[in-house]
């Protein structure tokens, strides 16, 4: 099954997030299918919190692809400030 899900990157307390597109088997930071944004909740107030290509998001759970619970909660949050 194929999952939209997120990958923790960044340094020791200063958490980053890759939102990806992946195989629901492969490890949570192994290999992605498509990088389709970022959250960084982190960011101070001049820096970019959250991107998401909505569109690609669209297109991946046209094709079946399950998003996790936290990101559903991140492309709603993204779809409603566009």
């Amino acid at each position: 099954m194929v999952v939209i899900r997120m990958a923790r990157t960044g340094a020791k307390k200063r958490p980053f997030y890759k939102i990806m597109v992946a195989d629901n088997r492969r490890a949570p930071n192994g290999r992605s299918i498509e990088r389709i944004g970022f959250y960084n909740p982190m960011a101070k107030p001049h820096e970019e919190k959250l991107r998401i290509d909505l569109e690609r998001v669209q297109y991946w759970i046209s094709q079946g692809a399950q998003p996790s619970d936290r990101v559903a909660k991140l492309i709603k949050q993204a779809g409603s400030a566009s």
